[in-house]
């Protein structure tokens, strides 16, 4: 069955979604998505490190994305603005990574699958890394989960429970980052936070609890890889804006029916 690059384009793309459906649901609830993206930039310099030290791309793009995780929060906790701190480390990563790539001759040729994303290029090993960082990210949400709420309704409620708002925030950068080091392969650096926020934005609109919402996320991620695979087989389109143009047409859809 795996033998079909159709069959483990779905499967990871399923993978992926069980991760970012409960984590974007987070990302949106406490407007981390500049965070998602810059972290997904940064990413690129991660891919840089892994051709030029033969690591796999994950581990490479995973040190990298938690680097800057624990940058911005080390930052952010002296008193530095957020925005500021990500503007400065992601541009500055993503600058490095293209600078490093321009030495590595190999990687120059394809860099537009980590940028863009080559969901069909997937192999039984890249299936592996992805349903495992999957699991682990889906794991830690759930045991983590009500702390993780409460700390982002009301932080100082959070404090009046006994939760520490700034280890929870660092617990979901650093969740942000090992999705975008699963991601990269599948939908690139530049479409990553199309994924992590489309869906949980088109949930939120009918969704009555966070648990629903972050389902709600899940499920319309799971439409969106079916559906924008399919429209690449039958259009012969791109699969990962593929994806992610499906993605912002449910949310187009449910826009405007929750506004009736």
């Amino acid at each position: 069955m795996l033998d079909d690059f159709l069959i483990r384009a779905a499967l990871a793309g399923l993978g992926l979604v069980l991760a970012t459906g409960a984590l974007g649901s987070f990302v949106v609830w406490r407007r981390m998505a500049y965070f998602g993206d810059s972290t997904a930039h940064a990413a690129i310099l991660g891919v840089a490190l892994s051709f030029a030290f033969s690591l796999p791309i994950y581990l490479g793009t995973l040190a990298v994305a938690v680097a800057m995780a624990l940058a911005v929060a080390q930052l952010a906790a002296r008193g530095q603005a957020m925005d500021t701190v990500l503007g400065v480390l992601a541009h500055s990563a993503l600058a490095l990574g293209l600078v490093g790539v321009s030495f590595v001759p190999s990687l120059r040729v394809g860099l537009d699958a980590f940028l863009f994303g080559d969901i069909l290029a997937v192999t039984r090993a890249d299936l592996a890394w992805i349903w495992a960082g999957a699991a682990a990210v889906l794991g830690l949400l759930i045991w983590r989960w009500q702390r993780l709420v409460t700390a982002s309704v009301n932080e100082e409620l959070a404090m009046a429970a006994g939760i520490d708002p700034a280890r929870e925030r660092l617990i979901l950068s650093l969740a942000l980052a090992l999705v975008v080091a699963i991601a990269i392969r599948l939908v690139g650096a530049l479409l990553i936070s199309a994924m992590l926020i489309i869906p949980a934005a088109a949930a939120r609109g009918f969704s009555a609890t966070p648990e629903r919402m972050a389902g709600s996320a899940t499920l319309i991620g799971a439409l969106s890889v079916l559906g924008g695979l399919s429209a690449s087989l039958w259009l012969d389109t791109p699969a990962g804006p593929s994806i992610v143009v499906i993605s912002a047409g449910i949310y187009a859809f449910t826009l405007m029916a929750c506004r009736k």
